[in-house]
């Protein structure tokens, strides 16, 4: 978010379940956490809404959804939020990753595996394993995808 807001965009909307986790990205962020949107809330809940978006980006959030429901709200959402022709960026963990992340289970999946939950009308464009480091120096395997939004009778 900070080199989003160093390159001058004022569009931009951050959704955490944590208002703790928002309050410290906002202190960290000073004056300029003056042109953000922050949202406390749950992705998968229908409470919360906001225009259509040209770029989705999750960081560690759709991995800890391991209730298939929970996945399938997380699309619905993504569907009705992202603009046609725009991109999600997501990371999860890899399939060889951590069963666990801060003592809670996760759905760990490949670029296919995340692309199959997402459905037809988001198409994989692009995948990148990283090695993330922990703060306490575990390595993790991640998976980032960047997928498409190609809904039916989108045209390109």
């Amino acid at each position: 978010m900070d080199g989003l807001l160093r390159r001058g965009l004022s569009c931009i909307t951050v959704l955490d379940v944590s208002g703790g986790a928002l309050a410290r990205a906002r202190a960290r962020l000073g004056d300029a956490s003056a042109t953000v949107r922050w949202l406390e809330a749950d992705v998968t809940d229908p409470g919360w809404e906001i225009p259509p978006v040209d770029l989705w980006h999750d960081r560690a959030v759709f991995h800890f959804l391991t209730d298939p429901e929970d996945r399938r709200l997380y699309t619905n959402r993504l569907g009705t939020l992202l603009k046609p022709g725009g991109s999600a960026i997501i990371g999860t963990f890899a399939p060889d990753g951590p069963e666990k992340c801060s003592g809670l289970p996760v759905f760990r999946c490949s670029s296919a595996t995340l692309a199959g939950e997402l459905g037809p009308s988001f198409e994989l464009v692009t995948s990148v394993r990283e090695e993330h480091r922990t703060p306490a120096g575990a390595i993790q395997a991640f998976q980032w995808s960047r997928l498409v939004h190609r809904p039916p009778g989108h045209v390109r």
